[in-house]
């Protein structure tokens, strides 16, 4: 993934992290949303394009897409308010293909670091399956952590790191981004995890309080 485009992923994947914390408004993140998909399915496109003689190339273009179409895809569901299972289903779709866009830094690429990063985009695309498509809105405060910090661990941070040359020791970074990984969003799963709503108890009944005039019932009940 280019530098650039990586960089404002991390811009959206900030902003999409406040707005499920509810620090900004779904349709403001809608419009960023739209921008940043944009953005992530030309710029695909055109390095496509011009190094179709090259593999290795579109193979590392090629997985911009997913971004670019989830984005544009959020963007929408926002602005239009519409249900959210369709984005959450796409998402399960890239959480998968994650996997082996992460098998194909570690093998094929040689690029262990991305390879961990990919990793991480695999889990949180599955967050966004759980939260969007399967419904499960206790999980809605840990998804919105965990897509705050990856847009700056991810995204952001590499990108500006190889930007300004900087980016070096894959195998180091991999190791860091590992154990960071596992260590913080395993902190943060019982620190924000909601919980499901228990059903209401049923009120005892008559014989249950052993009262035979209902009138006389506790004022309680």
């Amino acid at each position: 993934m280019g530098a650039v485009g990586l960089l404002y992923v991390g811009a959206v994947l900030f902003l999409n992290g406040m707005m499920l914390l509810n620090k900004v408004d779904p349709r403001a993140a809608g419009i960023f949303n739209l921008f940043v998909g944009a953005l992530q399915v030309i710029v695909p496109t055109l390095v496509i394009v011009t190094h179709q003689t090259r593999p290795l190339e579109i193979l590392g273009a090629s997985g911009i897409y997913l971004f670019g179409f989830t984005y544009l895809y959020v963007g929408v569901n926002l602005l239009g308010n519409f249900d959210s299972t369709g984005v959450g289903y796409f998402s399960l779709f890239v959480a998968i293909m994650a996997l082996g866009y992460s098998f194909a830094n570690f093998r094929i690429l040689g690029d262990p670091a991305f390879g961990v990063i990919w990793l991480y985009w695999s889990y949180l695309w599955f967050l966004f399956f759980v939260l969007l498509g399967m419904k499960k809105e206790q999980i809605t405060k840990y998804t919105g952590w965990v897509t705050a910090i990856e847009g700056w661990v991810t995204a952001a941070i590499p990108a500006f790191l190889i930007l300004t040359g900087y980016w070096r020791n894959p195998q180091t970074i991999a190791v860091i981004l590992a154990v960071f990984g596992v260590l913080v969003f395993g902190a943060l799963w019982p620190l924000t995890r909601g919980r499901e709503p228990s059903p209401a108890a049923p009120a005892p009944s008559d014989e249950e309080l052993g009262v035979s005039d209902p009138r006389h019932r506790p004022r309680w009940t």
